[in-house]
C-alpha cells in the first residue's frame, strides 16, 4: 500500500503542471504521487495535432518536466495503472491488480476518451481518434504510407488533423455534419475565410453529411457517406467530441452533471477532494454560469490552482478561458466565450490572414479571436473579458483607431 500526502489520479496536463508547481512552492520528497492510466509521463497534448502529429517534435520535447524532476523531487508516479474504486471514507484508491493508494488530498483529472463512430465498418484498421500520445504516433506512422485521407468533423481536432496531413502530400477529405467549419465557436464570415484557405491548400470539405458506413476487407478503403457518395481513403481520424471520465466516480457519491461538479475552489463535495482540468464543471465567476472546458489553458491553469489548494490557499478560481491553433502557415487565439455574444465587431481585413474578431453583449466584451494582429489587441482582450469592460462597437470598428480608443468611459 503506498500512502502520500497529495494523490492526483490522472498523468495528464493537470498532473504535469500540478506537480512542477508543488516543486517551486517547497514540496518534500514522498508528499506526492501521481496514478496514471496512460504509458508516458505528463506531456503537452496540444503537439499531437500539431508538432508531434507532424513529425517536427519528439517526446521528449513534448513532456511537462523531464524523468528526473520526479525523481529529484521525490514524485512517485505510476504509470499503466487503471483504477476501479475510490473509497472516499477510507481515503484510498484501488487498482484493477488490488493494488491501493492512500491520500491526505486528492485530485480527479481523469479527463476524457474520444467519441466513437457508430457505423458498420468502424472498427477497420486504419481508423482512428487522437486522445493520447500513442494515438498521434499511430497515426504519423499510418500516414507515412496514406495517399488519401478522411477527417471527420469540423471542430479544432478535425481542423489540425486535416492541416497536418494535407501538408504531408496527403489526399485530404474533410466531412462535416454542420453547414460551415466549426459553428459552434466561428462566425460564418470566419468560417468562410477557413474554408477558402483549406481548399485553396488542397483539401476538400464536404458539409451537412456525415459516415453511414466504412468499406474494406482486412483494411479500410472507402467511406461511404450519407448523402450516396463513397469516398476513397486507407486512412481515417475521426474528431468528434469527447467524453469525461467519471463513471469510476459516481459509485464513490460524487456529484455528476456534465462531469464532476465542483465549486470556486474546485473542491468537490468530498472534503479533501478536488477535480480539475477536462472533467471539471467549475462555477465561472465571470461569465457567471457553470463551465467544462477542453482545452490545453484550462488544464495548466487548474493544474496550478489545485497545486495551491493542496497547499492551503483557497482564494476563487477565475480564469479567462482561452484556446490557441496552428494550422497550415497561420496561428491564431481565442479569448473568452463567443457563444456569450450577440454582436460581433472585426478589425483588420477578414479576406486575409490578419483580423480579429470581438463579440459584445450589451457593449461588453466576451470573447475575442485575433490572428496575426498588433500587440495592443492581443493584450487587451483577455483582460477586458476578465474585467467586463464596455467598449463602443462604433469606435472599435474604427480601422484607424487604436483599439484602446474603443474604451467606454
Amino acid at each position: 500500500m503506498t500512502k502520500t500526502r497529495f494523490l492526483i489520479l490522472g498523468g495528464g496536463m493537470v498532473a504535469g503542471y500540478a506537480a512542477k508547481e508543488l516543486a517551486e512552492h517547497g514540496l518534500k520528497s514522498g508528499e506526492l504521487a501521481i496514478v496514471s492510466s496512460d504509458g508516458a509521463l505528463p506531456y503537452e497534448r496540444p503537439p499531437l495535432s500539431k508538432g508531434f502529429l507532424a513529425g517536427k517534435d519528439t517526446e521528449d520535447a513534448i513532456l511537462i518536466n523531464q524523468p528526473d524532476f520526479y525523481s529529484s523531487h521525490g514524485v512517485e508516479v505510476k504509470l499503466n495503472t487503471t483504477i476501479e474504486a475510490v473509497d472516499v471514507e477510507k481515503q484510498s484508491l484501488r487498482s484493477s491488480s488490488g493494488e491501493e493508494f492512500e491520500f491526505e488530498k486528492l485530485v480527479l483529472a481523469t479527463g476524457c476518451i474520444p467519441r466513437k463512430l457508430d457505423c458498420p465498418g468502424a472498427d477497420l484498421p486504419g481508423v482512428f481518434y487522437l486522445r493520447v500520445l500513442d494515438d498521434s504516433k499511430t497515426i504519423r506512422d499510418h500516414a507515412a504510407q496514406a495517399k488519401k485521407s478522411v477527417v471527420v468533423g469540423g471542430g479544432f481536432i478535425g481542423m489540425e488533423v486535416a492541416s497536418v496531413l494535407a501538408q504531408k502530400n496527403i489526399e485530404t477529405t474533410m466531412i462535416v455534419r454542420e453547414d460551415r467549419i466549426w459553428k459552434r465557436f466561428f462566425t460564418p464570415r470566419m468560417s468562410s475565410f477557413f474554408e477558402k484557405y483549406y481548399t485553396d491548400r488542397g483539401v476538400r470539405i464536404l458539409k451537412q453529411t456525415g459516415i453511414k458506413k466504412l468499406e474494406g476487407s482486412d483494411s479500410l478503403k472507402n467511406a461511404v457517406l450519407d448523402n450516396g457518395e463513397k469516398v476513397a481513403a486507407s486512412l481515417l481520424v475521426a474528431g468528434l467530441g469527447v467524453t469525461p471520465v467519471t463513471d469510476l466516480f459516481k459509485p464513490a457519491g460524487f456529484k455528476l452533471d456534465n462531469g464532476v461538479v465542483v465549486n470556486q475552489s474546485l473542491a468537490t463535495n468530498h472534503q479533501n477532494i478536488y477535480a480539475a482540468g477536462d472533467i471539471a464543471n467549475y462555477p465561472d465567476a465571470i461569465f457567471e454560469k457553470r463551465r467544462r472546458v477542453e482545452h490545453w489553458d484550462n488544464a495548466v491553469s487548474q493544474g496550478q490552482y489545485c497545486a495551491r489548494a493542496l497547499s492551503g490557499d483557497h482564494q476563487p478560481y477565475v480564469h479567462v478561458p482561452y484556446f490557441f491553433s496552428d494550422v497550415f502557415d497561420l496561428s491564431y487565439e481565442l479569448w473568452g466565450d463567443p457563444e456569450a455574444g450577440s454582436d460581433t465587431v472585426i478589425r483588420g481585413d477578414a479576406e486575409t490572414s490578419s483580423f480579429s474578431v470581438w463579440w459584445l453583449k450589451n457593449d461588453r466584451l466576451v470573447a475575442t479571436f485575433a490572428m496575426n494582429r498588433p500587440d495592443d489587441e492581443r493584450e487587451a482582450a483577455p483582460k477586458w473579458i476578465e474585467s467586463k469592460q464596455l467598449l463602443s462597437p462604433i469606435r472599435l470598428r474604427e480601422q484607424t483607431r487604436s483599439v484602446q480608443d474603443a474604451v467606454q468611459d
